[in-house]
């Protein structure tokens, strides 16, 4: 992230390379039952794609590339992503608990969860809060504003912080 300045305001923005998505395929009604078409990024330009995905969309044909000469200052995005993992983590940081009372007999109790099952059904019931694996989920942050674009280093500034950590790969669906 970094910042531009920009009619006496400090604006936070993400510097996002998007480079040039090239269609691979083209699916049709009679072919595939359905209509779309599969895209792909090649940071490398060796025809090794990074990345494929299939996207509703017509009017495109095979060979066509996808710039950011789609986008204009002041679109609204909707950028997804995976989200940095944190590993391992416990119920307080993971889903917010609060954690026990500093009373008497709490001595190395403090950040724990407590109790996690009832006498009946006898086990802990599916989809109980606990400790666990943290981040690495796809989230997708929308109403993200354009602020700049430079169309000859393909980058795209945005207002606002984007899902994952630098270099994650990330899908940027425009005209929301």
């Amino acid at each position: 992230m970094t910042q531009i300045f920009k009619e006496d305001k400090v604006i936070p923005v993400t510097v996002i390379e998007a480079g040039p998505v090239s269609v691979l395929r083209k699916l049709t009604v009679e072919n595939d039952g359905y209509e779309a078409i599969q895209i792909g990024y090649d940071p490398k330009k060796k025809k090794g794609f990074k990345a494929i995905k299939e996207i509703k969309g017509t009017g495109l044909e095979i060979g066509d590339e996808m710039t950011i000469s789609m986008f204009e200052e002041g679109d609204k995005v909707k950028i997804s992503g995976i989200s940095k993992g944190k590993g391992f983590q416990g119920g307080v940081k993971r889903h917010g608990f609060h954690g026990k009372s500093a009373s008497h007999g709490v001595k190395h109790e403090h950040r724990t969860i407590g109790s996690v099952g009832s006498m009946y059904p006898q086990r802990v019931i599916k989809g109980k809060r606990m400790p666990g694996r943290m981040g690495g989920d796809t989230i997708a942050v929308k109403n993200l504003l354009v602020v700049q674009i430079d169309i000859e280093n393909n980058t795209l500034s945005v207002k606002g912080a984007v899902p994952g950590r630098p270099g994650t790969l990330l899908f940027i669906e425009g005209k929301i």
